[in-house]
């Protein structure tokens, strides 16, 4: 088999696993090539659609598991490859040199065992650092069950190391992945935890969760990343609408992968990680899953209408990021700017705050956009909906590298 055609194998592969984020990382050029910059790489597409370049691939397809929904399980008749250690390096340094990426994401099924697994990632990586004296971004995929000599041995090769939950609850893992289990993923992020620092694991972890190949609820998924952001300290959870690319009595029958569903776990997460919320805010028992229609902090507004109006020149910052459409920059432009002057809507539209949103739940000086008697629920829910469907329409459809419906 040809370097071409095992690319093309170990790359298709790759495409399943979204757990790689921008790096974090200050590596400094010291008499090599490239750098692990704080802006960050991934090979993804960012919230506002830019394109970031890097190496994502599978060291090899083959694999001694048989998770229901991976593409890649033992029992799937699909063509299988394996890059040798050398053949990943000169690849990756050929990719840079040519200006086609930026780093590397290296995942990899599982041969013979988890520390064989461990052992020849590790060779990999030890090849782009030490013999090609790569210092780019480098972000690997640790394999659970791996000892934690080989774990400690790859997070002080790599920028970011990940080590996938794969789904929301232990029953859900049993029943489509019976021979992984949580705890071997939770030791992982144990062990990363205790040891970070600026030379080992420098860009810190993340994981993944597949959504909707099980019947977790939203509540679930929530619950699950708020602990495993609170005890693991982990800088993204990623979540990975289900593709149907096996057949097997256990998984859903769907035609296409709920990605409305994983945009508003998106927006959630954002929400509890950089505005406050916790996740008893967003969802509840009598109310576990997120409104299709609006976004999470839309949705939250309006089951808490009694907090609203905001008086712009009077809210505190945390008052202002709960304010749907006004985000932590916009929030501290306004608290900056109203310390010289009075603030009217006009002047938030001059900070570039968007007002089709956050004009339903604020004041400027006393004054409502509309009449207030235009404050109830039905009008403004009717509003922001159409207000979301409108915004479908004029923005651009990005469309998916990965998957195409029919």
């Amino acid at each position: 088999m040809t370097l071409k055609e095992k690319l093309e194998i170990l790359a298709d592969s790759a495409k399943y696993d979204v757990s790689c984020s921008s790096s974090g990382s200050a590596r400094k050029n010291k008499n090599g090539i490239g750098n692990g910059a704080i802006s960050g790489i991934c090979h993804s597409f960012s919230s506002d659609g830019r394109c970031i370049s890097l190496l994502k691939i599978l060291m090899t397809n083959c694999c001694i598991f048989d998770c229901k929904y991976c593409i890649n399980r033992k029992s799937n008749q699909v063509r299988r490859a394996i890059f040798t250690p050398e053949e990943i390096a000169s690849i990756t340094i050929n990719f840079y040199k040519r200006n086609y990426i930026e780093g590397l994401f290296l995942s990899s099924g599982i041969i013979k065992s988890p520390d064989y697994t461990m052992e020849k990632m590790i060779e990999t990586i030890s090849l782009l650092r030490n013999k090609y004296h790569f210092n780019g971004y480098i972000h690997a995929k640790a394999i659970p069950g791996a000892s934690e000599y080989l774990i400690q041995k790859l997070g002080l090769l790599v920028d970011r190391l990940s080590a996938n939950i794969e789904l929301p609850t232990e029953n859900g893992l049993t029943l489509l992945a019976p021979d992984k289990n949580t705890s071997k993923v939770t030791e992982i992020m144990s062990f990363v935890k205790k040891k970070k620092s600026k030379i080992f694991t420098p860009a810190g972890q993340s994981t993944q969760m597949i959504i909707g190949a099980t019947n977790e609820t939203d509540l679930d998924i929530m619950s699950k990343s708020s602990n495993l952001y609170q005890t693991y300290q982990l800088k993204r959870v990623f979540y990975s609408a289900y593709i149907a690319v096996n057949k097997d009595k256990n998984l859903p029958s769907i035609k296409m992968p709920p990605l409305k569903r994983e945009n508003r776990l998106y927006q959630a997460d954002w929400l509890l990680r950089y505005y406050n919320f916790k996740v008893d805010d967003l969802l509840e028992k009598d109310n576990p899953n997120f409104n299709v229609l609006l976004d999470p902090k839309a949705d939250w507004a309006l089951r808490h209408l009694e907090e609203f109006p905001k008086e712009i020149n009077k809210a505190s910052y945390y008052d202002l990021v709960k304010v749907p459409g006004i985000g932590p920059t916009g929030a501290k432009k306004i608290i900056s700017s109203r310390r010289f002057f009075t603030i009217h809507f006009s002047d938030l539209k001059k900070m570039g705050i968007s007002l089709k949103r956050a004009k339903y739940f604020i004041l400027c000086d006393g004054k409502y956009f509309a009449n207030i008697s235009c404050f109830q629920k039905s009008f403004i829910t009717s509003n922001l909906i159409l207000e979301e469907k409108e915004e479908k329409k004029e923005s651009v459809t990005q469309l998916s590298l990965f998957y195409e419906g029919k």
